[in-house]
């Protein structure tokens, strides 16, 4: 049996089988009918032809049948496919029938007949004559090269010494074409199959190759920005998986409220096709004066003036201000002082090419000490962090910070600083090391790996992080320090919209014996403890801490058709923390040192701000004597693992 004459009937249905933009290869072959179907290639008398004898033979039994002409395809399996058995009452009818169902077994011209040959004992011997198609010898594979022949040769092996069967080879073009578009080549067809007089079976493929890639839409951003952002080529075979992460990419840039893309077959090939990107620009300068209420500025004013898309290069550049009534719910530790804040940053994200990144601020501020009691603080800091995705992992990526800061801690309450430090029998000449600040330099390399499913509501996926940082003492070279710090938080769905998600911290002091206090580490407050004040666990030049955290949609609420009230969840968790080698400031309050907590809380996620949460917790284990048993509110602004 030829194939190059039916593949010319149907040769012209694979260039139009086009659904949402997307081409999927369909092979039909006519000559595969029922029983109540016409057909042009076979013939339903010679399918039926069934040699008589004188006698009649519909009220004989069958005493055996023979299958001859089959060298390939097994008797057996033949046999089996036959209503017709030995034993049975011959019936014309059913042999008729049989001969189709053989016919349709694929593997078979319709060259075939049946003969009742009478035997002495009345019965019948039934012989069926067949003729096997020419075998499949061979295989050429032409136009593959996103995919390899090897993976295309397993789906037509299984057909190779067997005679052509039509229905065979229908499902191995079907296997070829869905491991194309499991891999994304979606727009990849089988564009000829035929075979030879030598039983090789020739399969061309078109994989679908881009002609063309156009931007529509951009009237701010520059076109070169789009452009690097696109990895997909012209010349490409078209794989919609990578669109994919082409259009992630535009959309992350914050410079497109939409992002879409469309293809057409192109004019001068109909082989290859036109991908155009559709973007929708959104104003991204804005002017934003707010205010709020966090535990550790208290209730706050904040102005700002910020371009996510500054000079339409995709850049980004803020200037922020914030004043603060001062530290809630924190012991008497800390001064109650207005505290002013302000920053300046600039984000390039492509910084000498593709992978880095690079985030530059300049800032100040000026607040009541968190960590040095009865301080007063003054912070000027000038850093860059640059970010490099790894190649290795996609989700995994370096960070190098270099930067200066100069830090001036003064005196705020003197005669209570001494009162103090007298009740607990310390030497008040230990003030001045308590209030060492000084000028650092430093540098802080660190790795980072996020799976997370989601950056506004995570159900699934681990965020990691680890960074060193060592901070030379440019005013004392006996300050100089090196800390270690780590965090992983692993997302674990729950039911259909909740998730939990168990969180580990952890932080280590590597060198500097003469390490200032400020750079402590600190347990307590919404960040870390919650349920405890500021401090209120304690500092030291160590810690751990882990938090177990289910997060749930309200009931009923998440139903409404504001997104506000769709990115609401309810919280219940539990902290646990400790700290280790504990300061002076420690020792002067009591503070216990470790703790566990447990309680409820709300945590919404603002587009631009991040994770803003209020939260109730109690103190399972003693809060010393600056605590309080029935636990305290906290109210953050970001995420507590970091």
């Amino acid at each position: 049996m030829r194939w190059s004459k039916i593949l010319h009937n149907i040769s012209g249905i694979y260039k139009n089988i086009i659904s949402t933009g997307l081409l999927i290869f369909a092979l039909a072959v006519p000559c595969i009918v029922s029983a109540e179907e016409d057909t042009d290639i076979v013939n339903e008398a010679e399918l039926d032809y069934i040699e008589e004898s004188a006698y009649d033979s519909s009220t004989a039994y069958i005493n055996d049948i023979e299958i001859l002409g089959s060298n390939i395809i097994k008797a057996d399996y033949i046999l089996s496919q036959m209503s017709l058995k030995k034993g049975d009452l011959y019936d014309k009818s059913k042999m008729q029938q049989d001969l189709k169902t053989i016919y349709k077994l694929g593997y078979f011209t319709e060259r075939m007949k049946a003969v009742p040959v009478k035997n002495s004992n009345g019965t019948i011997s039934l012989k069926i004559i067949v003729e096997e198609n020419v075998p499949i010898t061979d295989f050429t594979i032409e136009g593959n090269t996103v995919v390899s022949s090897e993976e295309i040769m397993q789906y037509l092996l299984p057909l190779k010494g067997k005679p052509q069967n039509i229905a065979a080879i229908n499902q191995a073009m079907e296997q070829i074409n869905q491991c194309y578009y499991s891999k994304g080549y979606i727009l990849s067809k089988i564009d000829s199959l035929y075979d030879d007089p030598d039983g090789t079976l020739n399969i061309s493929i078109t994989e679908g190759r881009i002609n063309s890639i156009s931007i529509t839409g951009n009237e701010k951003t520059k076109q070169y920005i789009i452009e690097r952002n696109i990895m997909t080529e012209p010349g490409s075979v078209y794989n919609e998986n990578q669109i994919k992460q082409d259009l992630v990419r535009l959309y992350s840039t914050q410079a497109f409220k939409d992002v879409n893309r469309t293809i057409e077959a192109s004019k001068d090939d109909p082989d290859k096709f036109d991908v155009t990107i559709e973007l929708k620009e959104q104003r991204t300068a804005s002017v934003s004066v707010g205010g709020g209420l966090d535990s550790a500025t208290g209730v706050f004013g904040s102005l700002g003036i910020s371009d996510n898309n500054f000079r339409g290069r995709n850049q980004r550049i803020s200037v922020t201000g914030m004043v603060g009534s001062g530290v809630l719910m924190s012991d008497s530790s800390i001064l109650n002082k207005v505290n002013y804040q302000a920053e300046i940053s600039f984000f390039e994200p492509h910084f000498l090419n593709a992978d880095n990144s690079l985030m530059s601020r300049l800032y100040y501020r000026d607040l009541g000490s968190y960590q040095i009691p009865l301080a007063m603080e003054r912070r000027i800091g000038l850093e860059g962090t640059l970010a490099r995705r790894l190649k290795v992992n996609n989700r995994m990526s370096s960070t190098l910070t270099v930067g200066a800061e100069y830090i001036d801690l003064s005196e705020g309450d003197r005669a209570r600083a001494i009162n103090m430090y007298r009740s607990h029998g310390l030497s008040i000449a230990d003030r001045a090391k308590e209030l060492e600040g000084g000028l650092f330099l430093k540098v802080a390399p660190g790795l980072s790996y996020d799976s997370r499913d989601s950056f506004t509501n995570p159900r699934s996926g681990v965020i990691a992080n680890v960074r060193f940082e060592e901070a030379f003492g440019l005013d004392g070279f006996d300050k100089t320090n090196g800390r270690l710090t780590g965090s992983v938080k692993k997302y674990i769905p729950i039911a259909k919209k909740s998730s939990l998600a168990l969180t580990g911290r952890g932080g280590l002091k590597i060198h500097g014996s003469n390490m200032p206090e400020i750079m402590a580490y600190r347990l307590g407050g919404p960040y870390t403890i919650r349920g405890y004040k500021v401090n209120g666990v304690g500092t030291g030049t160590s810690f751990i801490m882990g938090s177990a955290e289910l997060a749930t949609p309200i009931p009923f609420v998440d139903k409404l058709k504001v997104n506000f009230l769709q990115n609401l969840r309810l919280t219940f968790w539990v902290d646990a923390g400790t700290v280790f080698n504990p300061t002076i400031a420690s020792t002067l309050y009591d503070r216990p040192l470790q703790a566990i907590t447990a309680g409820i809380g709300l945590k919404i996620n603002m587009p631009g701000v991040g994770p803003l949460s209020i939260d109730y917790g109690f103190p399972l284990t003693n809060p010393g004597p600056n605590g309080n048993r029935n636990g305290y509110f906290t109210f953050g602004v970001g995420d507590m693992m970091y």
